[in-house]
């Protein structure tokens, strides 16, 4: 499996990347392929924290790999967007063996909610969060709150935290800091101290930022860093007793007085370094002066610009450089990480087992991959609907499966064409084809002849698109059928039920929903067909749904509802289900089942334990067998309205053969969705 990481924060200018880089290498060190991820960025242009971790980590990674959507096309289509990062995830998950994810850079107009966003984006990803807040011009009480807001923001969409860590925290105040952080010892395993050199920005950048003129000193040290920012604001002892090494000094371009000493304390023994002097206010230089500073041959760069010392000074403190720019940072970097980040800690938290998220768009994203594995041919016979055909060019597209559409090749074609869409890939299959109906006419008489059925009603039956498909799908022509965006549930279901009939030992036909929950997927049956099940049909559905949650990824935990949990209750209603769990460990000891069981109980782990102590699924029900159609269906619709879960189905269990059932309602993303998990159905039918 692979290893990964999300690296984020609930602000700008934190450190990710010297997180980001250590997890890199550290991974890196085990031997591991590793590779980075950007999900949200502001340009897809050249990216200097990606460029500069795969440069010094020496990854085997092409930049565009690296990078996921736009803000711009965040804004656009949130869901879209975060299917796309979903996809990206996955091909790198298929390539390397650990993925460092580097969360947003707060660069956008979004920045209010973006910690929220970092927080849905790396639920979605299913990668553990290494949290960073920032400790500058903060207090440690406030860095507390800082803290808890952030593990709390990413908590509460379901994200496991694997370290919380402070960067830029007062070097002077760090053991202050450390006890104030004691309720979050949990989570935290670093503080960084702020390092000037981290953020120093080059001085080339500061003459960039006000558009500066070089008028002396050697091009090479444009290129070193800049710790401060000075203004030369008093006599020449004075300022030399108080400027540091690798300053950048502001000095107006009149105090004449000021310059020669400042140049030839640049050439003395013992004298503090500058990294730039910035002559401002736009004053021309004597010539008498321009010789001196000809004369003394300093590699000091020296600049002039027209703006005022309070204009310049002013934007050089705004400005900041990149952590990774130079081997100096770098060694800096190490150095920081070694000494106030437990990394050993960290990569231990990466490694131990966790639950694992899987939310709707993930959910999706795995069914579409399955069913890529073991491609199927899925008739669609709802041709003439413009959806169906849109959701076929999309499906064909993307190789989800093979698409057969009912009806006349010309007709299709032209329809398909005027929708501006690409069926070309699709087989048509005309309705008119004398040899199919003979085939299927006989085939269907046969099948139904203890009803009476004749070959004269079976070729009148088949003008129906519906048994038609049906026929397609029992004769082996095709692997499954999706139907019902134009046509009535029983119109689908009926010639299913009549010829390809139930699997040997099941007794019923059920449907099920996959209900998409904001971290899991669970499974709601039957909320679609039997009324009023018996408790051996009700110990039918429950095997058959266990079996539909196993074909898709979901480890099946069976809860069989009721208004009881255990014996606290009694009654023909609690009977029933008590009956059914007998029957269904009877049949199926392999599964984990219980009940009854109170919904409360089956998902809540703390009320499970305390009515069912000890249940394998109380608690952790990933599969919900209600006791009737009616309650099956009010559940399914009341959870899907109010906790925002999304509904997909009815899947139809139980056939020997597959066929799903749409909503008339349904949307062309729901027909492609439906139409994948039909085919991974199928797969295992």
């Amino acid at each position: 499996m692979t290893k990964t990481v999300y690296v984020a924060a609930a602000e700008p200018r934190v450190g990710k990347s010297l997180l980001s880089l250590g997890v890199a290498e550290a991974w890196v060190a085990e031997g591991l392929r590793v590779a980075v991820y950007r999900p949200l960025v502001l340009t897809r242009a050249a990216d200097k924290i990606t460029e500069n971790i795969i440069k010094i980590a020496k990854l085997d990674q092409a930049f565009e790999t690296t990078v996921g959507v736009t803000y711009e096309e965040m804004a656009a289509d949130q869901e879209s967007a975060i299917a796309t990062m979903i996809t990206q995830m996955g091909a790198l998950r298929v390539n390397y063996d650990a993925i460092v994810v580097i969360g947003s850079d707060f660069a956008d107009v979004s920045t209010p909610i973006e910690a929220t966003l970092n927080a849905r984006i790396a639920a979605n990803l299913d990668t553990p969060v290494l949290a960073l807040i920032s400790g500058r011009n903060k207090t440690p009480a406030q860095l507390l709150r800082a803290g808890h807001y952030t593990i709390d923001e990413f908590v509460r969409l379901h994200n496991h935290i694997a370290g919380l860590v402070v960067s830029r925290a007062n070097a002077a105040s760090l053991a202050e800091v450390k006890a104030e952080l004691a309720d979050l010892k949990e989570h935290l395993v670093g503080i960084l101290p702020e390092d000037p050199l981290l953020s120093a920005p080059t001085v080339q950048m500061q003459f960039d930022a006000i558009n500066a003129r070089v008028v002396g000193g050697a091009t090479a040290e444009l290129n070193r860093e800049s710790l401060h920012v000075a203004v030369s604001g008093m006599m020449l002892p004075h300022l030399l007793a108080r400027i540091t090494d690798e300053t950048a000094l502001i000095m107006a371009s009149d105090r004449i007085d000021l310059l020669p000493g400042v140049l030839l304390s640049q050439k003395a023994e013992g004298m503090p370094k500058l990294s730039a002097l910035i002559l401002v206010g736009g004053y021309k230089i004597p010539k008498q002066v321009r010789r001196i500073i000809d004369g003394i041959d300093l590699d000091l760069p020296i600049a002039t610009s027209p703006l005022d010392t309070f204009s310049v000074a002013r934007v050089l403190s705004e400005v900041e450089g990149f952590a990774m720019a130079t081997p100096r940072k770098v060694r800096e970097i190490h150095l920081a990480l070694q000494a106030h980040v437990n990394m050993p800690e960290i990569m231990r938290r990466l490694d131990a087992p966790r639950r694992s998220l899987r939310t709707q768009h993930r959910f999706e994203y795995d069914i579409m991959e399955q069913a890529r594995t073991d491609r199927r041919r899925i008739v669609l016979p709802e041709s003439e609907d413009a959806r169906v055909l849109s959701a076929a060019a999309i499906v064909l597209e993307r190789n989800v499966a093979d698409i057969v559409l009912l009806g006349e090749t010309d007709e299709v074609r032209n329809r398909a064409a005027d929708l501006g869409l690409d069926i070309s890939k699709a087989e048509i299959v005309s309705m008119r084809d004398e040899t199919l109906i003979r085939k299927y006419a006989a085939t269907m008489a046969e099948v139904r002849r203890a009803k009476g059925l004749t070959y004269e009603q079976a070729v009148a039956k088949l003008a129906d698109p519906a048994y038609f498909g049906t026929m397609m799908v029992y004769c082996g022509d095709v692997d499954a059928m999706v139907s019902g965006a134009a046509h009535t549930t029983a119109n689908t279901i009926r010639p299913a039920f009549e010829i390809i009939k139930t699997k040997p030992g099941v007794k019923v036909v059920s449907g099920s929903y996959f209900m998409c929950m904001e971290d899991q997927v669970l499974m709601f049956a039957d909320c679609a067909v039997n009324p009023n099940p018996t408790p051996d049909e009700l110990a039918d559905i429950a095997i058959t749904t266990a079996d539909t949650a196993q074909a898709f990824g979901i480890e099946p935990r069976v809860a069989l509802m009721s208004y009881s949990t255990g014996t606290s209750g009694f009654g023909p209603d609690v009977d029933t289900v008590a009956t059914a769990v007998a029957l269904v460990r009877t049949r199926r000891p392999d599964l984990a089942v219980d009940g009854p069981l109170q919904f409360d109980a089956a998902i809540d782990p703390e009320v499970g334990e305390f009515k069912l102590p000890g249940s394998p699924v109380a608690g952790r029900a990933t599969v919900f067998v209600f006791p009737d159609l009616q309650t099956g269906n009010i559940t399914y619709k009341a959870v899907q309205r109010t906790s925002g879960a999304v509904a997909v189905g009815p899947i139809l269990q139980g056939l020997k053969k597959t066929v799903t059932d749409l909503s008339r309602g349904a949307m062309v993303d729901d027909i492609v969705s439906t139409i994948a998990i039909t085919a991974v159905q199928s797969q295992t039918a």
